[in-house]
């Protein structure tokens, strides 16, 4: 048996701004577990800086490779992994990224594909496209050519300053749309006035306005806003989920598997939010073909009711690292049908892309 971490940088076709800056790459950390006739892949959601989240590419390799790695030596469930890890303050990035490995290995060992492996998959997903800030001009033809495409939901990033530009604009272009904004934490509370004038652009949601952890100022604006409130970063675990559903700090919760520590606490969440009344979509942060299956996997699942960002990989770029990317017809995508997440690998080019390899056991 053997675990090796590969760090690959892919370009974008073009540059993705949000409110915390522009990447023009995507620099990930792959995972690959080799045992026997199974192989079985991950990928980290991490990238080189801690400006979205604490943790980076650098303190992620660190944490795979000397604490969760040593933990699956034995090939553990996910679900027993995740008992072993608990023990770990925060990090689900980089646990996120081992427990998805095991899910792929689990299901591949079963012969199932990953979706119906895990249960309750109604086998497609709507899909939904984001759109990050750059001119009124490039924006909206990006929409356009999106929505010619068949995407279910627009989703505009905006930040402090631009947000009534961004939304006039879009909804004077496109009256009709099912359009969301998401501001990636860039408000406080301070900023009442402008937030509550968002309501005027009749958006299904505006995801995370305020501080990245933060509950109880998301419940007090959700008071005042009639636009539905949408939290991403401020879900960190089924716990976390449980809280803001209490005391209504949000209707909507956006799961990113990679981001909320793996596909167990994804589920979990999902449940959870709908129990409790709220919507669920399932959103992604660029990966590639790998980290997207994932992402795709958990969107079939049947608690999951809103347009997800899980949009196909040639949107984002030219040439990915699988061979079977996935395709959309009429605003779906339906996950792949081999066993696990289904991927072909196209060596070459995971070759071409491979900045540094190590094996770690």
């Amino acid at each position: 048996m053997e675990l090796k971490l590969y760090n690959i940088r892919i370009p974008f076709l073009y540059p993705f701004t949000t409110s915390f800056g522009t990447e023009s790459e995507r620099d990930a950390i792959i995972l690959v577990l080799n045992d026997g006739d199974i192989t079985a892949y991950s990928e980290c959601v991490t990238s080189t800086r801690p400006d979205y989240s604490y943790e980076d590419n650098q303190t992620t390799i660190h944490l795979i490779r000397d604490v969760f790695a040593p933990m699956i030596k034995d090939l553990p469930t996910p679900q027993e992994f995740n008992s072993r890890a608990r023990k770990i303050k925060g990090d689900n990035m980089a646990r996120g990224s081992v427990e998805m490995l095991l899910w792929d290995y689990a299901s591949k060992a079963a012969g199932k594909p990953l979706d119906r492996f895990m249960g309750g998959s109604r086998e497609y997903i709507n899909v939904g496209l984001s759109v990050g800030m750059d001119t009124i001009d490039r924006m909206s033809s990006r929409i356009e050519d999106a929505l010619k495409k068949g995407y279910k939901r627009i989703k505009v990033k905006i930040e402090r300053g631009r947000e009534r530009e961004i939304l006039g604009a879009v909804r004077d272009r496109f009256p009709d749309i099912v359009l969301t904004a998401d501001a990636n934490s860039s408000y406080t509370l301070n900023d009442m006035d402008l937030l509550l004038s968002i309501d005027r652009y009749d958006l299904q949601y505006l995801e995370q306005p305020l501080n990245f952890d933060d509950l109880i100022y998301h419940s007090r604006l959700a008071k005042e806003m009639s636009t539905p409130i949408c939290l991403d970063e401020s879900i960190t675990s089924p716990e976390k989920a449980e809280k803001a559903m209490e005391i209504g700090a949000c209707s909507v919760i956006n799961i990113k598997p990679g981001r909320i520590g793996g596909l167990t606490d994804s589920l979990e969440v999902a449940r959870i939010a709908r129990e409790n009344g709220g919507h669920v979509w399932v959103g992604g942060m660029l990966e590639t073909g790998i980290g997207r299956s994932f992402n795709v996997a958990m969107a079939c699942n049947s608690n999951v009711d809103y347009p997800g960002d899980t949009a196909p990989n040639s949107r984002y770029f030219e040439r990915d690292i699988v061979t079977n990317p996935f395709l959309m017809d009429k605003g779906k995508i339906r996950p792949n049908t081999k066993p696990g997440i289904g991927v072909d690998i196209d060596f070459e080019e995971f070759t071409k892309r491979t900045e540094s390899a190590m094996r770690i056991f």
